[in-house]
């Protein structure tokens, strides 16, 4: 029997920030030159956003000293600070996002035999995969795997991982959470780099139920096919992330999409080999250039990438949450049938790759 999800949670944080509120707090700051405050908006406003979602409330406007002063000013808490507040903000919203999951596929906890869990945001031990097995009501002998530090491709290994786990074992019962607190790693500075991370960067958590054979099959879920990994021929140093003294430290270089754009027709051409290319992409949007680069690209059409770039519109870049939310999208979505290929981009450049098919509903 075929490896599928069965079914995808979601949830976010509830401060909610419009994009156009960021880009003036940026600017605003007593730090910004005025070159500064020219690239801040530029950046904002091409990044193809919205709104986006956080755990600090500070940015709403509530009273948050660790991070934003009485007068606005952002300012520059430690990395264990930093991480003490993913510890604590970051188990509750996996399990939301888990708990809709288990729900939306009639999975009773007491079925789940596996969870894996992703995230490059933060660290703490026992850390998600034991909190998801407390926080669940999961049996203490589920077995645990966690992905750490990959970034926003890590999904699609996740759920690789978890398909082989349920060719091995048909009966399994495969939960994958994914979550990120990425704005905890924000700062002020004039570095473009930097600036362009802060644009795009979002919080998020998204779980999926991956599953063998009838078990927890009730609607529309998604076959999972094939996998594949690609390390592109340069990029190495275009985009990386790595911890400093304040917080984790984001490298994304306007490379990027350039680097994308060029090399993602070899691989993809591998990936899916003789397969005819599908209509539907789930592509991770790393910002608006990426996505049209990949659609230049691959010659796509400006259908093709409609869930993901309205996934970026409504939420920002999660890391490695993002393409579940896409997913999500196009499960629900009853006008989407037949294959769909999913690519996500993390440090290296890494190209991951999955191609799965959507389920009629019987």
């Amino acid at each position: 029997m075929p490896t599928r999800i069965t079914s995808i949670g979601t949830a976010v944080p509830e401060t909610c920030v419009s994009q156009q509120e960021l880009s003036a707090f940026f600017a605003a700051q007593p730090t910004a030159d005025r070159l500064t405050r020219r690239l801040i908006p530029a950046a904002f406003d091409a990044a193809g956003i919205d709104r986006r979602h956080t755990v600090l409330e500070g940015l709403s406007g509530a009273p948050d000293s660790a991070f934003i002063a009485e007068d606005g000013t952002l300012q520059t808490p430690g990395t264990g600070l930093r991480n003490d507040l993913y510890k604590q903000q970051a188990p509750p919203l996996a399990a939301d996002a888990a708990r809709r999951a288990l729900t939306g596929g009639n999975i009773h906890p007491d079925q789940v035999t596996h969870v894996v869990s992703v995230s490059c945001t933060g660290f703490f031990a026992p850390g998600i995969d034991y909190r998801l097995i407390r926080d669940l009501g999961l049996s203490s002998t589920v077995e645990r795997s966690h992905l750490g530090f990959m970034g926003c491709a890590a999904a699609l290994p996740g759920l690789r991982l978890a398909a082989q786990v349920t060719e091995a074992r048909p009966e399994a019962v495969v939960l994958v959470v994914c979550v990120e607190l990425c704005s905890l790693h924000i700062r002020h500075t004039s570095d473009p780099e930097q600036i362009v991370a802060a644009s795009v960067f979002a919080d998020g958590a998204a779980a999926a139920v991956v599953t063998g054979g009838e078990i927890g099959k009730n609607g529309a879920g998604l076959i999972l096919e094939r996998f594949a990994t690609a390390l592109t021929e340069e990029g190495e140093s275009d985009m990386a992330w790595t911890i400093g003294d304040h917080g984790f430290q984001m490298t994304l270089s306007a490379e990027v999409p350039r680097i994308i754009g060029r090399e993602i027709r070899a691989a993809v051409s591998g990936f899916l080999a003789d397969t005819p290319p599908p209509d539907t992409w789930a592509v991770h949007p790393g910002g608006r250039s990426v996505l049209d680069r990949v659609e230049t690209g691959l010659n796509l059409s400006s259908q093709a990438l409609t869930a993901s770039r309205q996934v970026l519109r409504d939420y920002g870049n999660m890391s490695s949450a993002t393409i579940l939310f896409i997913l999500q999208q196009l499960m629900a979505d009853p006008e989407v049938s037949g294959g769909i290929a999913a690519l996500a981009f993390g440090p290296g450049l890494t190209v991951e790759s999955a191609l799965m098919y959507k389920e009629p509903v019987t």
